[in-house]
């Protein structure tokens, strides 16, 4: 299998908050300064890392009150929250990816035994349908025509773009920058460390993480099916997140973070992982091919160099722990996933115990 890739490299327009508290005025710029790689297929994907600057840029948004601000210093009791909830809310993607599992597996046999006894009875209904029955059916039609990636794709492209779109009303900046970016030194650390993974601020931002995400996903969610995929991704982002948060903490560099390039650097190791001897070539180089295993390796070397020299074209803690989080769960996510069991067997007793 032959993956392209591009890249691109692209410096965004400054966006400025100003923020006001008390009776005093304190400004804040958060600067979307980042170098974006697009790849087609094998590439990296971008999660903005915001340092603060006192410099004033010429866009100017609504006055807004700031998420928190502790001058470079994080609270202890923000990291151990955002460990708490990181491993809370695992625990919950996967114990609700089992429940989810363990439902569409019945609704599936029970759809496949009804249609095997009522079949005749559908076929001779198919002569009086509507107008709306027939645009139902042709929607689900091309719905079923998609790809176990595709389908599992869909509802993130469609998250990450409403986020993308609430960015864009003013009147929803405050709340977007305090529950859409992720900051370690904020008075809410904890849910913007999930919701984070959905926000982008550019067009280019979001192009490039749904481009590589689509790449990679059909993939991903062929080898661990889609439950399971929508566990791992999501508790993924939220990993990532925590990695960002600890390295903040570690270096006194609070900021805020959005993207969901942790999330995607988990599904891009797990492939590589998993395929290693994949070949990869550059979009405008086809000639130039490389294998999947070395491609990650390059990844995150680049990730760790970056979390060593300390840059801030984007958030390097977040990539690295979004990537080791894919290669654990390639090489272990089979036994993690097996534990499973225990918990269908007690969800099918429950099931059966409330049907009587």
């Amino acid at each position: 299998m032959l993956i392209n890739r591009a890249l691109c490299q692209s410096w965004l327009t400054q966006v400025t908050y100003r923020f006001h508290i008390g009776n005093g005025a304190t400004r804040f710029q958060a600067c979307h300064q980042s170098f974006y790689v697009q790849r087609c297929g094998s590439g990296q994907p971008v999660r903005h890392f915001h340092a603060q600057k006192a410099r004033w840029s010429s866009i100017k948004s609504p006055v807004i009150t700031p998420a928190g601000d502790s001058g470079g210093h994080v609270p202890m009791s923000n990291v151990i929250k955002a460990i708490a909830f990181t491993g809370a809310f695992s625990l919950g993607c996967f114990a609700g990816a089992t429940i989810v599992e363990y439902e569409n597996t019945r609704s599936m046999i029970l759809s496949k035994a009804k249609q095997a006894r009522f079949g005749w009875m559908q076929s001779r209904s198919l002569v009086d349908r509507d107008s709306w029955s027939q645009l139902k059916n042709d929607i689900k039609r091309f719905w079923d025509s998609l790809s176990p990636g595709d389908k599992t794709f869909a509802p993130l492209l469609v998250c990450n773009l409403l986020a993308f779109g609430l960015w864009r009303v003013p009147s929803m900046r405050n709340m977007m920058m305090t529950y859409f970016t992720s900051n370690p030194a904020a008075r809410i650390v904890c849910w913007p460390m999930f919701l984070s993974t959905f926000s982008h601020y550019s067009v280019m931002h979001i192009f490039a993480n749904m481009y590589v995400l689509h790449s990679f996903s059909n993939a991903a969610v062929l080898s661990m099916g889609k439950e399971q995929f929508m566990a791992v991704y999501l508790s993924a982002g939220v990993f990532s997140s925590l990695m960002s948060v600890l390295y903040k903490a570690g270096t006194r560099q609070p900021g805020m973070s959005l993207g969901a390039s942790g999330a995607i650097m988990t599904v891009l190791a797990y492939v590589c992982a998993q395929y290693p001897d994949t070949q990869l070539s550059i979009l405008f180089l086809p000639t130039v091919t490389f294998s999947a295993g070395a491609a990650i390796k390059v990844i995150m070397g680049i990730d760790f160099a970056g979390c060593v020299m300390g840059w801030k074209f984007f958030d390097h803690a977040a990539h690295l722990g979004g990537a080791l989080f894919g290669i654990f769960w390639a090489n272990y996510g089979a036994q993690v996933w097996a534990k499973r069991i225990s918990l269908l067997n007690y969800y099918h007793e429950l099931r059966r115990t409330k049907q009587k």
